[in-house]
């Protein structure tokens, strides 16, 4: 089924964030590094567009994602007017410290030492927004937990001589329209578990997974990832892992969420579930035949495959 999700506090951050923009000089961005676009919110590159600001876009969770893929998505990014993409992980401190002087290189009139550069921190839930507020502050001024809006409320705060960081919410926008960026972002804890169905979730997620990364698969659970479909692959985790009900039948939820941790944790190895490529063709498909259908255009790119 699609997956929708915006809890109702969203809509007024989202008004907050409009307004505050008026007097920001650079947005950062954060996304997911494994799937930079599916978890990248519209409304944030209009909301900026309209101010004319620019945007410092961090890929975290860089240790998470395959290399080849970041390295297109980096690519892709940094072509585009006004944007500079970093990939990152919010958990190093050398990483994050390179985020300051990024920031006064997209707003050189800041320079001066007359008024501050002020920055905007913007993002999905659970993209590791608060993670870096936290890094960049060197101290604890974040709620930071495993779950999707987590933070609720607007704040602002000095990072250091001539420079001031606003946080804000997560924001999701009140539409996801291809069904498969909804299961990517669930697929990367980035949606309330209330609004998905694991079982789904992992099924989807099994389905790239077997094509892109079967070797990932056989390592990890010690199959042969050839003889399997999603929903097989599915049930031979959970027989691998022992999720049994009481009579001896197959606990799949207990499975699908051993296989959605094992990604989302990177036991499974440096995975992205979408590239340039597959994203270009993912819309096409959608221009062509309307709503991309559950399952994902899976092309592979010579740069991504292995």
């Amino acid at each position: 089924m699609p997956i929708q999700w915006f809890p109702g506090h969203m809509n007024s951050a989202r008004r907050k964030a409009a307004e505050t923009l008026a007097a920001i000089d650079v947005v950062i961005e954060v996304t997911d590094a494994r799937l930079p676009e599916a978890s990248s919110n519209p409304m944030i590159a209009e909301l900026r567009q309209f101010r004319n600001r620019p945007c410092l876009k961090l890929l975290n969770k860089s240790d998470l994602a395959d290399p080849e893929a970041t390295r297109a998505w980096m690519d892709f990014y940094n072509r585009q007017p006004g944007v500079k993409a970093v990939a990152l992980s919010a958990k190093k401190p050398s990483d994050v410290s390179r985020i300051p002087s990024l920031c006064r290189q997209l707003a050189p009139h800041r320079n001066d030492g007359t008024k501050p550069l002020r920055m905007i921190l913007m993002g999905i839930p659970n993209v590791g927004k608060s993670t870096l507020m936290n890094a960049l502050l060197k101290r604890k001024v974040a709620k930071v937990g495993d779950e999707p809006a987590v933070t609720k409320s607007q704040q602002t705060l000095d990072l250091g001589p001539g420079m001031t960081l606003t946080d804000t919410p997560g924001l999701m926008w009140p539409k996801i329209n291809h069904d498969s960026d909804g299961f990517m972002l669930a697929a990367s804890h980035a949606i309330g578990r209330n609004a998905v169905i694991d079982e789904e979730v992992a099924t989807f997620l099994g389905t790239i997974l077997l094509v892109r990364y079967p070797q990932l698969l056989a390592a990890r659970y010690r199959i042969d990832p050839s003889r399997f479909d999603a929903p097989a692959l599915l049930e031979e985790v959970g027989r691998r892992r022992g999720c049994l009900q009481k009579g001896g039948g197959l606990d799949l939820e207990k499975a699908a969420q051993i296989l959605l941790l094992d990604y989302r944790s990177g036991a499974l190895g440096q995975i992205s579930l979408e590239t340039p490529v597959t994203r270009e063709a993912m819309l096409a498909d959608a221009a062509a035949n309307g709503p991309a259908p559950v399952n994902p255009d899976l092309a592979v790119d010579d740069d991504t495959e292995e």
